[in-house]
């Protein structure tokens, strides 16, 4: 059961360390002025790419991974980990979480909402969007605190008991780095984002490393995983998201 909701949740986290510069408190004014990050903006998208797990207790594994999303409504994944047979399958929408493990025979149908309750990750749609197109991940606003650190802005906010701390280039406007955690240290996540390329004229995460830790009834559960999109193709026809269990 935790196999395939570590596995799904590649969707949000990533950790690359940076040296530290001197940083710059900015004023309100400055801020509306000078920081200016980028949404990525599309109706449809489908990636193809290479996804490595490496799980708490050592285990690693290698695969291929389908994702098609349609803005502000469902995200959908499958991935093949070799011989061309699906292991698991999952779709995330406004309300819950659902995964198909083909594998071992486990079915997830949890929404967010239980899903804070039994791991203490506290996740949405518009979170796991902004995630996987690093975006900001909450809207900014001036209770939030703003640094500029040489060729990069540092972001730090902190909504319903979860605080998030992002780290924006200055170049494209995009989180290069992403940590957050629950002030009640019950769960965290974070997201790193090498390297980026021009899908319509936007800048596109195309390699992650992403990391989760989360509570769970077997204890604290750790994973790593390593995400390469080779082929990203912006759509403004509607693709299909099949799913049942």
């Amino acid at each position: 059961m935790i196999r395939p909701l570590i596995a799904s949740l590649f969707l949000l986290i990533v950790f690359i360390s940076g040296c530290a510069k001197k940083p710059n408190l900015y004023t309100s004014n400055e801020i509306m002025q000078e920081f200016n990050p980028v949404y990525f903006e599309y109706q449809y998208i489908s990636a193809k790419g290479r996804i490595v797990l490496e799980e708490s207790d050592g285990k690693l594994t290698k695969g291929t991974i389908n994702i098609r999303a349609k803005k502000d409504s469902v995200v959908w994944f499958s991935i093949t980990p070799g011989l061309g047979v699906e292991a698991l399958r999952g779709m995330v929408t406004e309300e819950k979480m659902r995964i198909k493990d083909r594998i071992n025979g486990d079915d997830i149908n949890v929404s967010f909402v239980e899903m804070l309750d039994r791991y203490g990750l506290k996740l949405d749609l518009s979170l796991i969007q902004n995630i996987l197109f690093a975006n900001v991940p909450q809207e900014f606003s001036y209770r939030d605190r703003l640094l500029r650190s040489g060729k990069y802005f540092e972001l730090t906010q902190v909504r319903e008991g979860i605080r998030y701390h992002s780290r924006i280039s200055t170049a494209h406007g995009k989180v290069v780095e992403l940590t957050s955690n629950t002030l009640d240290d019950m769960g965290a996540f974070m997201a790193s984002y090498p390297t980026f390329e021009n899908v319509n004229g936007q800048p596109f995460p195309n390699k992650m490393l992403l990391k989760l830790s989360f509570n769970s009834a077997e204890g604290l559960q750790n994973a790593i995983i390593h995400l390469e999109f080779s082929r990203i193709d912006y759509l403004s026809e509607p693709v299909s998201f099949p799913f049942h269990f």
